[in-house]
């Protein structure tokens, strides 16, 4: 079994290369300078050039607020780009894990989003990433939509990461509380792919959509409280941590108020749930505090 990544020079791409090292799941990684995987000559070579078994789309326009005024380029690579990697695979045969997110939901329901709720994304960003999802529904049957929210872990830029220097620079950090969401460890959306690989490789029936993400809920203050509160007991550095509103802190993008998303369904069929989000944060600030002791 062979995985062939696309987007692997993101923090999901590179979250990949750490756990399947460790799984010794032979993996190929493919970067976004090396593929374009909007170009349907670029990913048809890439897939031809690398046999592998199972595809999996980890590469995304991600920026929320510059998509606003950068739609050509969120939705070529957020929408296109999917639909000619389902495209391809539907005729070389292969299934495709493609990462949708929850901003395709517009967070006005009151409690946690499941799979059966109606998209209606609220920005640029959201509706690219509803425009992939859709376009893989349409060009490959034997496909995992894979939703998740809140991204955070050891690689690249992330709120975990942007807090955690806050938290040395200044005595006081102003964060959105009024925005749901569940935390979610690239760590564990890895690892459930690889859970799951063997049986996409079988070809059972379980294709569609499935919301996976940090088990619990809370909002960016509270993430952000925990955050500060693992780090502190390395380096002491406590600021207060104080709460506001969305309207506080303006942003080109709207936000979804509400961002749970119900991953139950991923675990009544996979049997894999993600680690809680407070573990789990707790784990990447000791692993990043303790790289940087390395270092140093």
């Amino acid at each position: 079994m062979t995985i062939l990544i696309f987007g692997a020079d993101g923090q999901l791409g590179r979250e990949f290369s750490t756990r399947a090292a460790q799984s010794r799941i032979p993996l190929r990684l493919i970067s976004f300078s090396e593929a374009d995987i909007a170009d349907e000559n670029t990913v048809r070579n890439m897939i031809a050039s690398a046999p592998a078994s199972l595809v999996v789309n980890a590469a995304a326009y991600t920026q929320v607020d510059r998509a606003e005024a950068e739609a050509d380029e969120a939705f070529r690579t957020n929408a296109v780009g999917p639909g000619v990697l389902a495209g391809v695979c539907a005729k070389a045969k292969l299934p495709l894990v493609h990462i949708s997110t929850d901003y395709v939901f517009d967070g006005t329901k009151p409690t946690a989003y499941t799979e059966e709720d109606t998209v209606a994304p609220l920005g640029v960003y959201g509706r690219s990433k509803a425009a992939g999802e859709a376009a893989v529904r349409e060009r490959l049957a034997d496909h995992i939509i894979l939703r998740t929210s809140w991204l955070y872990g050891i690689h690249g830029m992330n709120f975990l990461k942007t807090m955690m220097k806050l938290a040395r620079e200044r005595n006081e950090l102003r964060v959105v509380a009024d925005q749901i969401g569940c935390p979610t460890g690239t760590a564990d959306i890895v690892d459930a792919i690889l859970t799951i690989a063997p049986r996409l490789l079988s070809h059972e029936p379980v294709w569609g959509a499935y919301h996976l993400t940090g088990t619990g809920a809370t909002t960016w203050h509270g993430f952000a409280l925990e955050i500060v509160d693992a780090q502190a007991k390395v380096t002491g550095r406590r600021p207060s941590v104080i709460p506001i509103t969305t309207a506080e802190y303006p942003t080109a993008a709207r936000r979804p108020a509400n961002c749970e998303l119900d991953s139950s369904h991923f675990a009544a069929t996979f049997g894999f749930r993600a680690a809680g989000w407070r573990e789990r944060t707790r784990d990447v600030v000791t692993a990043l505090l303790s790289a940087e002791r390395q270092v140093g």
